[in-house]
């Protein structure tokens, strides 16, 4: 535990990737291999459920550090991490665990789970007394299951390679599904990633799925394509689905359906699994799950010009199906899925992944038209004379319910991660909604931001300006857009304007307008103002506009239509 707390402090104290790179490959190489494992499954972004609800966390701090409740709580608004405040709090501890990583894993938190509060009393201040500050401040961060660090996947990737001496993409193949909750790392598991290759490896890999290929923005004014891309019919162009993109690997007469995040959703999707007598073995299959109601002819099903509905429903309605903790008969009837399949991966059990775009979606097409299934459908290749034809076409975007246009050069192969070494894939989205909302609430934000109200609550009106009794309405939440110079400036304004706290949260007087953009955007009850959007952000500080000036609900209800 030791050791890799103080890897946490080496990475988490620079910008560098070469320092954070040497800061891994020096812990790797001298880390057992057990304790390794826990480690790549952490920095490369798995995180076990919570061990122990935050509220007996809290309470049990404030009994052992002697605080009162109160100046526990502003310590914490002032410090903005719960570990942090924790371990700064308690008693120092002049000495610390021996134990490595795994046995504190393994045998002293995960066993937490579950426990009662009485136990849970007795059991964790014995702990914590076993920890140096920065060893506590991580195992409460493990137990929370909040451990982040500026570690990005592909980096873990390189720094296994290189102290193994083995190619980035061969680790990076092999680390596919590490942190699904279904795997628990071990010794033997981190051996394999740092082993070296076999012949026999790909005969081996049972439902492993490939590391995703993915795709870079396109912002560009289209008038620029031709000398950025050259002629569109270099390029594979396919609509860009609002679902949730996956694979589906058939091998050893098993059926396997992973998500983008490495998350094994076999049995999320019950309908999918005819497949496994469609499909014959060593198959993969990229594309994207998404709900379907056909109710209109295939000819017609991705036709722009259409004022049939389209087939392909909002995401908001996926949402709801992955939300629930049971799938009963009626919401496999009310949202159906299929998937939208767009790349071979493997056919015939051979790795498929260097042969050219188009190779590889010829024999997807007869691949689907085999397999003879309607839950398997070809995503359409777009036609175009050009690339103006083709931004035409992207304005019906919205209309059938896509979020713009892939971008795929024909002779791409399928590459790891968002690298343009093996070809390129862009994604030319629509632009954002947008309204003009008022920022009514403010909280600080964690962790560098727990110093400034960096998270805002923004509204609308309800009515219309000639209205006398209308009011703002809040209906999003955002904390990302502004440079650091106006969070400073905004903080300032709202440290200024505070009318009232509520706990960590300041409601301050109306007088600050922003654009914000979002994705998506569809009807809730769960909100006031009965709309939800998707992902808002902020997109620029409206000091051009007044509080009376920001747009009403109105607004957001024509942006369903």
């Amino acid at each position: 535990m030791k050791d890799f707390a103080g890897l946490y402090a080496e990475l988490d104290a620079t910008t560098s990737s070469n320092a954070k790179l040497a800061a891994m490959q020096a812990y790797f190489a001298q880390a057992q291999p057990q304790d390794a494992a826990w480690a790549v499954y952490f920095l490369s972004g798995g995180r076990p459920r919570q061990l122990v609800p935050v509220r007996i966390l809290r309470e049990l701090a404030v009994e052992v550090s002697g605080l009162a409740p109160w100046l526990f709580e502003e310590s914490y608004q002032a410090v903005g991490d719960l570990a942090e405040t924790i371990s700064l709090v308690l008693p120092e501890n002049p000495h610390t665990s021996e134990a490595g990583l795994a046995e504190w894993i393994e045998h002293k938190l995960l066993p937490l789970r579950g426990e009662t509060p009485e136990y849970l009393a007795r059991q964790l201040p014995a702990l914590w007394a076993q920890l140096d500050r920065p060893s506590l401040m991580l195992c409460i961060k493990l137990i929370t299951g909040s451990f982040r660090v500026g570690v990005s996947k592909l980096l873990v990737t390189r720094a296994l390679a290189s102290m193994a001496g083995l190619d980035s993409k061969r680790v990076a193949q092999r680390l596919v599904g590490y942190t699904d909750l279904s795997n628990r790392p071990d010794a033997a598991s981190y051996l394999k990633l740092i082993a070296p290759e076999s012949s026999d490896e790909h005969a081996q890999r049972g439902g492993q799925p490939y590391p995703f290929f993915l795709a870079h923005g396109l912002s560009q004014p289209v008038e620029q394509f031709d000398t950025l891309l050259g002629p569109a019919n270099n390029w594979q162009v396919e609509w860009k689905w609002d679902g949730i993109r996956a694979q589906v690997v058939k091998r050893e007469a098993r059926l396997w359906i992973w998500s983008r995040g490495e998350e094994l959703v076999t049995e999320r999707f019950p309908e999918l699994d005819s497949l496994v007598e469609g499909l014959p073995d060593g198959t993969v299959i990229d594309g994207e799950i998404v709900v379907w109601k056909n109710t209109r002819p295939d000819a017609e099903a991705f036709d722009p010009d259409s004022t049939a509905p389209p087939a392909v429903q909002p995401f908001a309605l996926l949402q709801q199906r992955i939300g629930r903790k049971t799938l009963d008969k009626k919401i496999l009837e009310d949202v159906p899925v299929v998937v939208l399949a767009y790349d071979l991966l493997e056919w015939q059990g051979e790795d498929w992944r260097n042969r050219p775009q188009v190779q590889r979606r010829e024999q997807l097409e007869r691949v689907i038209t085999q397999c003879n299934n309607p839950v398997l459908l070809p995503s359409p290749v777009l036609t175009g004379n050009d690339w103006l034809d083709f931004a035409h076409q992207r304005e019906a975007s919205r209309r059938l319910g896509v979020e713009g246009m892939m971008l795929k050069a024909r002779d791409a192969m399928y590459g790891v991660g968002r690298t343009k070494d093996m070809g390129v894939w862009w994604k030319w989205k629509v632009d954002p909604f947008s309204v003009d909302a008022v920022l009514i609430y403010a909280q600080r934000g964690h962790g560098r931001r727990a110093s400034l109200y960096s998270d805002y609550t923004f509204a609308v009106w309800d009515g219309p300006p000639e209205s006398s009794t209308r009011a703002l309405v809040p209906f999003a939440k955002a904390y990302s857009g502004l440079t650091d110079e106006e969070m400073r400036e905004v903080d300032s304004i709202v440290r200024k304007t505070t009318v009232e706290k509520f706990g960590p949260v300041s409601s301050v007087t109306p007088s600050l307008v922003f654009e914000l953009g979002f994705e998506g955007i569809a009807l809730s009850r769960r909100h006031k103002s009965g709309i939800a959007v998707r992902f808002p952000r902020m997109l620029r500080w409206r000091q051009d506009k007044t509080v009376e000036e920001a747009d009403n609900l109105a607004t957001l209800q024509n942006l369903l239509v």
